[in-house]
């Protein structure tokens, strides 16, 4: 019943801003802060953090959302009473944007990214990729568990510059001869929170030779954009899983320029005539 109140609270609130277009500046928080204030108010109720968000202009990428913020209190209203859960795991900023790694109940367990673009310290754009939960994988880990700190803030650019070059090389090319340029071979050099990809380089050759044996093979076509902080890089892609037009969103954590641990989410892109608004999956 109380998760019900506060659902309801919230997206009467978002409504109500939308409708009065206040632009009021909010308390002087982070960026970073209010992107998880905004997640987290999904599931706490908390209507102070819908300020943090332009009722003016807010662009939206989630296909099953409509734009605006009519669109997110609408969704808001339609979940089931009393489910709402947004646990932010991981939050890093780049620039105008922020990205949050979040544990949801949000029409069923999932783990999510969302990417929030910023003018003026209110959001004004949202991207978002999310995943169904499923159980540990052969190396125990979990789609969220692991490392969280951030570190090596001035090696964000050379960073960011190494996950370019390797979903480029490697995801895109597939060019597996140049993988020890960016990953160590022993197992324990490469953390996976893939639910299906066991550690190590050993692990992620025996998932792609199961999908090629099966003839769906993973298709890396695009890359639309890299956003880091320090030590974790987040990359978001466009292409084809399970023989379906997906996004991949593939968060990296480096070490002394290597890769040594990797989080994802894929989603499949629903067709045109489905979605809910017309700004696409990326438009970055």
């Amino acid at each position: 019943m109380k998760n019900t109140i506060k659902s309801t609270i919230l997206a009467t609130s978002i409504l109500s801003l939308a409708a009065s277009a206040n632009t009021d500046t909010p308390e002087q928080l982070t960026n970073k802060e209010k992107a998880v204030a905004v997640i987290s108010s999904i599931e706490t109720g908390n209507p102070d953090a819908i300020s943090y968000i332009n009722p003016n202009k807010y662009i939206q990428h989630n296909l099953a959302v409509a734009d605006g913020l009519e669109g997110f209190g609408a969704v808001l209203q339609q979940l089931p009473k009393g489910s709402a859960k947004a646990n932010v795991i991981r939050s890093l900023q780049d620039g105008d944007y922020v990205v949050t790694h979040t544990e949801y109940n949000f029409f069923g367990p999932k783990a999510g990214f969302d990417v929030f673009r910023f003018e003026e310290g209110k959001i004004v754009e949202h991207w978002d990729n999310l995943q169904e939960l499923m159980p540990k994988n052969a190396s125990g880990h979990t789609q969220l568990d692991g490392t969280t700190i951030i570190t090596d803030l001035d090696k964000t650019e050379v960073n960011k510059a190494i996950v370019a070059d390797f979903v480029n090389t490697i995801l895109m090319n597939g060019d597996m001869e140049k993988i020890n340029q960016f990953i160590d071979n022993e197992d324990d050099a490469y953390l996976q929170h893939n639910p299906n990809i066991a550690d190590g380089l050993s692990g992620l050759s025996i998932a792609l030779g199961e999908l090629t044996k099966a003839n769906m093979p993973m298709s890396y076509t695009t890359n639309h954009k890299v956003l880091g902080e320090g030590n974790f890089v987040l990359s978001i892609s466009e292409g084809i899983f399970m023989n379906k037009h997906v996004a991949f969103y593939d968060l990296f954590r480096l070490d002394d320029g290597k890769i040594v641990e990797h989080w994802d989410t894929i989603e499949a892109i629903p067709e045109k005539l489905e979605w809910k608004n017309s700004n696409g999956k990326f438009g970055f």
